[in-house]
């Protein structure tokens, strides 16, 4: 099984084969609009006009799992970030990234590269502490533990890095960058 072996819906609930990635470099990621990480829409659409010319692709997952962040509809939050952040790259239909009903997609992702912490710093600490109320085992399982979980993909389909949404976006470019 490969990464081109899935498929996602669009926000207009299209099809979409990650097939029709094939040779790019990906960002996927698993957003929210109402999340204290919604600022990080901005260096990731820095980057997209950056680097979408040479092979460079987002997958935009919007979900609602964590606190209830993105309570509306894929419309409505196709409209916050176009209109908020001027996003160019797509946006898929809101979906779950954990749990019975994760997207498959994200199944494997997991599996390829777990969690491996927070880092250092005050939102470090904060997301420790906050999780450890949720659950006490968060450290010793790859699930996805909040909103803008960047998962960095190479051009021949290997899921290379993976960001907690503590990560500076800084080290997510230079990842991506260094791809190209």
């Amino acid at each position: 099984m490969s990464i081109y072996d899935f498929t996602l819906q669009d926000g207009k609930g299209n099809e979409v084969s990650m097939n029709d990635y094939r040779g790019k470099v990906l960002l996927i990621v698993n957003t929210a609009t109402g999340c204290g990480f919604t600022p990080h829409y901005a260096p990731m659409e820095s980057m997209y006009e950056k680097f979408h010319d040479r092979g460079f692709e987002i997958i935009d997952v919007p979900c609602n799992q964590f606190a209830g962040q993105a309570p509306e509809s894929d419309e409505e939050i196709h409209q916050f970030c176009t209109l908020r952040y001027n996003t160019q790259f797509p946006q898929m239909k809101k979906s779950d990234v954990n749990g019975e009903n994760a997207l498959p997609l994200f199944t494997y992702l997991k599996e390829q590269k777990g969690f491996e912490g927070f880092g250092f710093g005050p939102a470090a600490l904060a997301m420790s502490a906050m999780l450890k109320k949720i659950d006490k085992d968060y450290k010793n399982n790859p699930d996805i533990k909040w909103n803008f979980t960047k998962f960095v993909v190479d051009r021949e389909g290997n899921v290379v890095a993976r960001f907690e949404p503590t990560a500076d976006m800084k080290k997510v470019e230079a990842c991506v960058e260094s791809l190209l």
